[in-house]
């Protein structure tokens, strides 16, 4: 790997992070109102506060981090393919975890660090794997198309 993509992999890693951070306050917050104010069970409250963070996270990392122009259907595809597993695993030990005495809170935030670590790495090395950047690239193109 060169220095530049070194610098490219950080900088992706840090607004990953960002956009994950801000995709987990949306998550906390509709969890906290519907397991907490609500009183609803655990499931259908994480699996709300889940899909409204997963679209948030998606739109921003697709335009920023990433700057990909890969076909929306097809990346969209590939991360419901993630979440087709992840879910339901997430769903059922934090349900479990729960109904065993653990705070759904404290599972919550345990089951966030894991989708946050394995998100990036499949969304970096199988959704965008070659279309990286294509999005500045198909810029640049446009750009000098309207010089000639």
């Amino acid at each position: 790997m060169t220095k530049e993509t070194h610098k490219e992999t950080l900088s992706q890693m840090i607004k990953f992070t960002l956009f994950s951070i801000s995709a987990g306050i949306i998550q906390f917050l509709t969890f906290f109102v519907m397991y907490d104010l609500l009183k609803l069970d655990y499931w259908p409250s994480y699996l709300t506060a889940l899909t409204l963070s997963v679209f948030w996270n998606f739109t921003f990392n697709r335009r920023f981090t990433f700057k990909s122009a890969a076909n929306v259907p097809i990346a969209m595809m590939k991360v419901a393919a993630y979440y087709a597993v992840f879910t339901p695993l997430s769903t059922w030990w934090g349900d479990a975890l729960e109904g065993a005495g653990w705070n759904g809170f404290i599972v919550l935030g345990g089951t966030m660090l894991i989708n946050f670590l394995t998100e990036f790495l499949f969304t970096r090395f199988v959704v965008y794997h070659n279309q990286i950047n294509t999005a500045v690239k198909k810029a640049e193109i446009l750009d000098s198309n309207a010089l000639d």
